[in-house]
């Protein structure tokens, strides 16, 4: 395992890497999840929105998004005028050409994950590897025993 040299909180291994959003960035703005943890399927950004900002309206030309709000809550206003309320948990699909603008109406910093993509659904193709039986256990049974 080793350390992203631009993120260095970011660890790499063999087919995976992990790291916390504090290892992105600090302070309000953009953190390059995709950059920080070489996602290369689809476009994965997190932002950190303070109190009383807004963002510019966008669309995109291409990219279909999915925002998920992680902390604290956003305004999403659409092209069509209509504004939807996001609390922690929330999510919103939008296309590509929809314009949307997102605001921060609160008192604390909103963090929100945007996950962009193009040409659909792979599907499902989750498998177990050879001598595995389920994908779903117990954590007692990973952890060899009934005892806490």
């Amino acid at each position: 395992m080793e350390a992203s040299t631009d993120y260095p909180g970011v660890t790499h291994g063999e087919g995976y890497a992990v790291g916390h959003l504090d290892d992105l960035g600090e302070g309000p703005g953009f953190r390059k999840v995709r950059k920080g943890l070489d996602v290369t399927a689809f476009g994965v950004n997190a932002i950190v929105l303070p109190a009383g900002i807004e963002t510019g309206p966008h669309f995109h030309d291409e990219q279909e998004e999915l925002y998920f709000v992680h902390r604290g809550a956003i305004e999403m206003e659409f092209g069509d005028g209509t504004v939807h309320t996001l609390r922690e948990g929330a999510l919103a699909r939008v296309d590509a050409a929809t314009v949307r603008a997102i605001r921060n109406g609160g008192d604390v910093d909103a963090v929100y994950l945007i996950a962009g993509g193009k040409d659909g659904y792979v599907g499902r193709d989750g498998r177990v590897p050879e001598g595995e039986e389920e994908r779903v256990r117990a954590l007692h049974d990973l952890r060899g025993g009934g005892g806490a």
